[in-house]
């Protein structure tokens, strides 16, 4: 069935996908910066509030590229995560090409397996690889079982005729999520042409001016965002709206 993942980075994010009927979120800090760690106070929320989540588990902004210090402090964030009940950790490294760093990913989903990981996202640093087929399989072989992808492209409605193969090349232990520049109305031509059904977003939509001071001494962006109930509970209509894959 339809499913639907939220990427929030606050408290009131969390509340947005939980009324907006999100199948799931994904908790980072900092997603101006497409999401880094978020901090274990916001995992124990929402795991106390009772929806499924999986955290991000990103050290810094830039690349993928992990030196053995930011290893190191990732397979910490994992155990800490894990120890706090969420379902599982969303994961990626790469090397200098963009391929997909497969050993140092090996060793970050074997300490979140020994954690008690019972999901692992594939982040959109596969969005960067050189040949993201070849991906999808490492994939399978490295246990995920969900790949957040654009198809390669700025946006999913962009990289549809990759995302489609990206599906159809997928095993039913991998299930191919679209992410970025998900909206009410990309999602039911996006779900249509490539056959997906999970489908990731940010539903972001501005909450409140932003006071100039705060943006004056560096404490604040203009224009603050997070996920809106309204907009989760769109996406969730025109997803339900498709039904069932055939």
């Amino acid at each position: 069935m339809p499913f639907l993942e939220i990427c929030v980075d606050g408290t009131r994010g969390v509340r947005a996908a939980l009324d907006g009927g999100a199948d799931r979120v994904e908790l980072c800090s900092a997603l101006e910066v497409g999401g880094l760690t978020p901090s274990s106070g916001l995992v124990a929320f929402t795991v106390a509030l009772g929806i499924p989540a999986r955290a991000m588990i990103r050290p810094r902004a830039g690349s993928f590229v992990f030196n053995d210090d930011e290893e190191c402090v990732m397979h910490q964030d994992i155990a800490g995560m894990m120890a706090l009940g969420i379902e599982g950790v969303v994961l990626g490294a790469s090397h200098l090409d963009g391929r997909l760093n497969v050993d140092l990913l090996q060793r970050l989903v074997a300490t979140a397996r020994e954690a008690g990981a019972r999901g692992l996202t594939l982040h959109r640093a596969i969005d960067l690889t050189p040949n993201l087929e070849e991906a999808v399989d490492q994939a399978v072989g490295l246990g995920f079982d969900t790949v957040l992808s654009s198809g390669g492209a700025l946006t999913a409605p962009e990289g549809i005729s990759m995302l489609s193969r990206m599906h159809h090349r997928a095993p039913t232990s991998l299930t191919i999520m679209a992410g970025s520049g998900v909206t009410p109305l990309t999602v039911g031509t996006l779900v249509a042409a490539t056959g997906i059904t999970a489908v990731h977003a940010s539903a972001r939509s501005r909450v409140h001016p932003t006071d100039p001071k705060l943006v004056a001494f560096g404490f604040s962006k203009a224009g603050g965002q997070s996920a809106d109930g309204a907009t989760v509970r769109a996406i969730r209509n025109a997803l339900d709206a498709r039904g069932p894959a055939c």
